[in-house]
């Protein structure tokens, strides 16, 4: 089984939700947002259903994830 590389993981400043933005083995990019909630020990959970997305460039996967997680700009 494939596994993406993940090029770039961005934390809320809270440090308790992040989205991954990832390069497949095809060389397509995609998305993914996860959550990590305080009292669970666990690590980090996904919370998002957008890694099937498909996207021609990091750019393009970027720009997503700016617009589906608003505070990806923050700060």
């Amino acid at each position: 089984m494939a596994r993406n590389l993940v090029l770039q993981s961005i934390e809320t400043p809270e440090g308790d939700r992040c989205v991954d933005i990832f390069r497949r083995d095809d060389g397509s990019f995609g998305i993914e947002g996860y959550r990590r909630d305080p009292e669970d020990t666990g690590g980090w959970f996904r919370a998002t259903a957008y890694g099937d997305q498909r996207f021609a460039t990091e750019a393009l996967a970027r720009n997503a994830a700016e617009r589906l997680f608003p505070w990806v700009n923050a700060g």
